[in-house]
C-alpha cells in the first residue's frame, strides 16, 4: 500500500497541511485543511489574479512600464537580485512574480493593482481565512526588524503575517481555473513556473502541473492544479512547517509533490 500524505510528512521530519479536491466535484482529501498557515510567496497568485482582472476592466494598461531601483531590489530572484536598474511591463512584472518568485516585480505590480483590491478580492472569493498583510517588501521588513530586535519573527507566525489555509487555496485555484477572461492568463502564468522540485516532482510526465511556490525559513508551500490526460483535474494546496531552517532541503520538496501525488491517487480510485 503506498504511504499516506500524513506518512510522508512524518517520514520528512515535517508538519504538513494539504487539501486537494477535484474541479468539478465536492471530494476532497483533507490533511489540517483548516489550519492556519504562513502565505509566503504563493500571495502572488491573488495579486495575479486581481492584476488580469483590472486589466480586462480597463483599470490597468498591461504594457504600462515599471522601473526597478536599487532601492526595490532587496535581492532574491529576477529582477530583485539585478545588479542594475530595470524596467518592464505590467504584465511581465507579472510573469516574473509567478515564474520566478521575483519579490520586486510583485512589490511594483502591489503598487499598481493596490493592497486594499487584492483584499476586496479574497472577500469576494470567500476566502474569508486568508490575509493579507502587505507586499513581499513589506514582510520582508518585519524580519529586519524582528532580527535587529532579537525577537521571533512575525513573518512565520501566520497569526502575525499574510495567511491562508490549504482550503482557501484550493477554493482561489478552483476560482482561477473557471474563468475563462483574467482566469487563463493567470494560469499561463502559473504555468511558466520554473520551478519543479514541488508538486511537479510528484507526478509523471504526461500530468501537466501549474502552481506557485512559496518559501521561507523552515516553511516550504506549494498550490498548483494537477491535469491528466484524461481530463480530471485537481486543485492542491500543500504547506510544511519544519526541518533545517536552511533553504536547501530537496528531501522536503520532493515530500510536497509526494503528498500532493498520494491525494490526487485517493481522489482518483
Amino acid at each position: 500500500m503506498s504511504p499516506s500524505p500524513e506518512e510522508i510528512f512524518a517520514a520528512a521530519g515535517v508538519r504538513g497541511f494539504l487539501h486537494a479536491r477535484r474541479l468539478g466535484s465536492e471530494a476532497s482529501v483533507e490533511v489540517g485543511a483548516d489550519t492556519p498557515v504562513v502565505l509566503a510567496s504563493v500571495v502572488k497568485v491573488p495579486l495575479a489574479l486581481e492584476f488580469a482582472r483590472q486589466v480586462a476592466a480597463g483599470l490597468l494598461d498591461p504594457a504600462d512600464r515599471v522601473h526597478a531601483t536599487a532601492a526595490d531590489r532587496l535581492g532574491g530572484t529576477g529582477s530583485a537580485g539585478f545588479a542594475d536598474d530595470v524596467s518592464y511591463s505590467l504584465r511581465d512584472a507579472a510573469l516574473l512574480a509567478l515564474s520566478v518568485s521575483d519579490n520586486t516585480a510583485a512589490d511594483l505590480l502591489f503598487d499598481r493593482v493596490g493592497v486594499e483590491n487584492v483584499r476586496s478580492l479574497l472577500a469576494e472569493l470567500g476566502l474569508s481565512r486568508t490575509s493579507i498583510i502587505g507586499a513581499p517588501r513589506d514582510v520582508l521588513r518585519t524580519i529586519m526588524a524582528d532580527k535587529a530586535a532579537g525577537r521571533p519573527l512575525r513573518a512565520l507566525d501566520p497569526s502575525r503575517t499574510s495567511s491562508t489555509t490549504p482550503r482557501d487555496m484550493t477554493r482561489l485555484l478552483a476560482a482561477i481555473w473557471a474563468d475563462p477572461g483574467p482566469g487563463a492568463r493567470v494560469r499561463g502564468w502559473m504555468a511558466a513556473q520554473v520551478s519543479w522540485h514541488r508538486l511537479t516532482a510528484g507526478f509523471p510526465p504526461e500530468v501537466a502541473v501549474a502552481g506557485k511556490t512559496g518559501t521561507m525559513p523552515g516553511i516550504r508551500n506549494e498550490i498548483g492544479i494537477a491535469t491528466y490526460p484524461d481530463g480530471a483535474a485537481y486543485a492542491v494546496a500543500v504547506f510544511t512547517v519544519g526541518g533545517a531552517e536552511t533553504l536547501r532541503r530537496p528531501d522536503i520538496d520532493r515530500a510536497i509533490g509526494d503528498a500532493a501525488r498520494a491525494a490526487v491517487d485517493q481522489l482518483r480510485s
